[in-house]
């Protein structure tokens, strides 16, 4: 069954300069979205850009953006409707991770991923909300299993999931007689630079992921299946077979599922524990 265009609708992706911020970008403007684009990185999001308007006929804002600055996220969706006069998706999908024990992190680490994926979902949805309304649209939280579980040696990043889910579905539930779509999609492991960027004990950036690249769904998969789901209104999407089991498994064997877990991520190259 063919997807349904994306032809006159506006879609603000923020964490869009890689993975799959980069990857949904695409998708959408292979469906004819016109796009406001949003990273700190500004050099890639005018690479991303000059790359879309050369394959598609749609138009592409970039604005840097950093979105656990308020301000940044005001100016970021003042920005999109200046220009196109409205939104209709906004897609929260910036995100950092971090990957160290509790007991030898740093405050600042749990601080600083919890101002992006938790705070920049909450200051971009609320400065587009208004707008979204008006249109009837989507709010997208690009979310994890970790929303879902609490994973070790991630704590930061379990908690600012959490944190936005509990967000997106208090939000959805408000606005249920208003047909606000909210959606909250959680991809499993994903070949994507945010492990990359993960965040170590002292805030340093960990490199390297410890994990095989080619055993994950692939950003382009992911962005995909949320794109679907956000045409079809969904309010959850889970992807891959682990997560969809291991969310499952956690509703009826939690204390089996906690030692599941750990021994999971104790097999990691260079694991904290």
């Amino acid at each position: 069954m063919m997807m349904k265009s994306l032809n006159n609708k506006v879609i603000v992706i923020t964490g869009a300069s890689s993975g799959i911020g980069r990857a949904l970008a695409l998708e959408c403007a292979s469906m004819g979205g016109d796009l406001s684009l949003a990273a700190r990185n500004i050099d890639q999001l005018e690479i991303l850009q000059n790359e879309i308007t050369a394959r598609y006929p749609v138009r592409v804002l970039c604005t840097r953006t950093d979105v656990s600055r308020r301000d940044d996220c005001e100016q970021l969706i003042q920005e999109t409707v200046k220009t196109y006069g409205k939104i209709d998706i906004l897609i929260n999908n910036a995100g950092i991770s971090m990957r160290a024990l509790f007991n030898e992190c740093q405050l600042s680490v749990i601080e600083e991923v919890m101002n992006i994926n938790f705070w920049g979902t909450v200051y971009c949805t609320k400065y587009a909300l208004p707008h979204l309304l008006k249109q009837r649209g989507s709010v997208v939280g690009v979310s994890s299993i970790a929303g879902y579980k609490g994973l070790p040696g991630r704590t930061g990043y379990s908690a600012s999931k959490f944190a936005m889910q509990g967000f997106l579905e208090a939000l959805r539930i408000e606005n249920r007689n208003q047909d606000l779509h909210v959606l909250i999609a959680c991809p499993g492991f994903t070949a994507s630079n945010i492990r990359k960027s993960a965040l170590g004990q002292d805030g340093t950036v960990q490199g390297e992921s410890p994990r095989h690249e080619d055993k994950m769904m692939r950003a382009e998969e992911v962005a995909h299946y949320i794109i679907k789901a956000t045409l079809q209104r969904k309010r959850t999407i889970i992807l891959t077979r682990q997560g969809k089991l291991t969310v499952w498994l956690n509703k009826f064997f939690p204390g089996f599922m906690d030692k599941l877990t750990f021994n999971h991520m104790k097999k990691e190259p260079g694991s904290p524990f």
